[in-house]
């Protein structure tokens, strides 16, 4: 990038630099000045006043041409100050090196470099004044001795007092922007993450953490064996229909989110929200080996099945009277995995037979049921106790798909299990004993029994 373009985006270094150069020509002419205070008029030294002139043309044309230049060349300005230095102690030399305005004008020329560019910078500009003295001693060689007018001093005093003052009003001027500008930097960070956070949300988590990590590479399209969930809720649309707007959205976003809650934590990665419907991936991005991909995604689907019949609870005491079911399917196979679209937009997600097959087991599943594929079957027989629902056939394959319906984890089946639910006509019951509490256990039991013997005692009449 060129000096110019840089300059051109930064504006507070524009100004900054404006400042310094109207700060070196101030003390240039004070190097000239001291000069012509050291010329005795009766007898009049030719060199010293050539010196003198040529340091005042020199600051006025140097002053004019980094102005001319608009502190584009930022390199220009710093090159200057270098020969600042080389003149300054040319100057000091023919002066015959009085003391007072010596010690003075070297300090600002080692406060000067050190400000601007450190170690390397004093060196530099300690070499030019060394140049300059050298220069000086091939003309003339200077007298040593201490002058016994102060015009000299004083003027030289003056002026490296209003230079340090006029640097310390323009560091200060600086440090205030500078703060200026943290301020407006961190209250833009807060935004940006404030952002970050909102837009992370509508992103898969594959996929924005590529994005932050900057290995979007990871997102190229691959082949890959993955295991697919499909959800939705048998008639939504229908219920849809009858449930006022806001309502509506309180229910579909309860939904989701608690669907999302278990998909995270069985460490799936959710493809999309279709209305009321969920696709999720396994073996992605966080894969455990085939088989542990497919046993979290069966997991996943038997933790949301239970969860459903809270939601619908909740949802009774809400004033929802129609029980709500999910059906889900679930397949496992080879799929193209990555980034679809075009350079404007695209899209994370899974194309393939596979894909399709889950989605069809899902649209084939009936409420409550947690249909699977031969293939994911045949990973998680051995934990899940499932059920062989025989050959069905899908829409887009010519050949059936044999289909399993899942029931329960094999531990919690028997005198081990641990779930219970149960809905009909008239009655349904959920019951997870591990959420069940020791302190109400007792309370539990006397409501069954209360229940059972009401039901007993119940004379049921048979409708007609």
């Amino acid at each position: 990038m060129s000096d110019a373009s840089a300059d051109a985006s930064t504006p507070h270094v524009l100004e900054a630099s404006a400042q310094q150069h109207n700060i070196r020509a101030l003390i240039c002419f004070a190097a000239a000045a001291t000069a012509l205070t050291h010329i005795k008029w009766s007898a009049i030294d030719w060199v010293l006043l050539g010196v003198a002139s040529l340091m005042f043309a020199y600051t006025m044309l140097s002053y004019l041409l980094v102005k001319r230049q608009a502190m584009s060349q930022y390199r220009l300005f710093d090159r200057f100050v270098s020969i600042d230095a080389a003149m300054i102690g040319m100057i000091m030399s023919f002066c015959h090196f009085p003391v007072l305005p010596t010690i003075m004008f070297f300090l600002a020329l080692q406060f000067n470099s050190l400000i601007h560019g450190g170690m390397r910078k004093w060196l530099l500009d300690m070499g030019f004044v060394a140049a300059g003295v050298a220069i000086s001693l091939l003309i003339r060689e200077p007298e040593w001795h201490y002058p016994s007018y102060m015009n000299a001093a004083s003027i030289g005093v003056v002026s490296i007092i209003a230079y340090f003052g006029f640097y310390a009003v323009y560091l200060h001027s600086k440090l205030a922007k500078l703060n200026e500008q943290v301020q407006q930097l961190s209250s833009e960070h807060t935004l940006y993450k404030l952002k970050t956070y909102k837009l992370a949300r509508y992103l898969p988590p594959t996929v924005w953490k590529a994005i932050s990590e900057d290995k979007e590479q990871s997102l190229t399209t691959e082949r890959k064996r993955v295991t697919v969930f499909f959800s939705d809720i048998q008639g939504f649309s229908t219920l849809a229909e009858e449930l006022e707007a806001e309502t509506l959205t309180e229910l579909l976003n309860s939904y989701l989110t608690e669907m999302a809650r278990i998909a995270a934590k069985h460490k799936g990665t959710i493809d999309k929200f279709m209305g009321d419907a969920v696709m999720v991936i396994f073996g992605d991005a966080q894969s455990e080996g085939m088989k542990m991909d497919a046993l979290r995604c069966v997991s996943m689907a038997i933790e949301m099945r239970k969860k459903m019949q809270e939601l619908q609870t909740r949802w009774y005491n809400q004033g929802i009277k129609k029980p709500m079911l999910i059906r889900m399917g679930i397949n496992t196979g080879y799929c193209t995995v990555g980034s679809f679209g075009t350079s404007h937009y695209m899209d994370y997600t899974v194309l393939g037979t596979h894909a399709n097959i889950a989605s069809r087991l899902e649209s084939a599943a009936k409420p409550g049921q947690i249909l699977i594929s031969h293939q994911t079957w045949s990973l998680v027989k051995d934990v899940v106790m499932c059920k062989d629902k025989g050959e069905i056939t899908v829409k887009g394959l010519t050949h059936p798909v044999r289909v399993y319906q899942v029931g329960d984890f094999r531990r919690d089946l028997g005198k081990g299990k641990t779930w219970f639910e149960e809905s009909m006509a008239g009655f349904s019951m959920h019951m997870d004993l591990e959420k069940i509490r020791n302190y109400d256990k007792d309370r539990v039991v006397e409501l069954l029994n209360s229940a059972a013997e009401r039901l007993q005692n119940k004379n049921i009449r048979i409708n007609k």
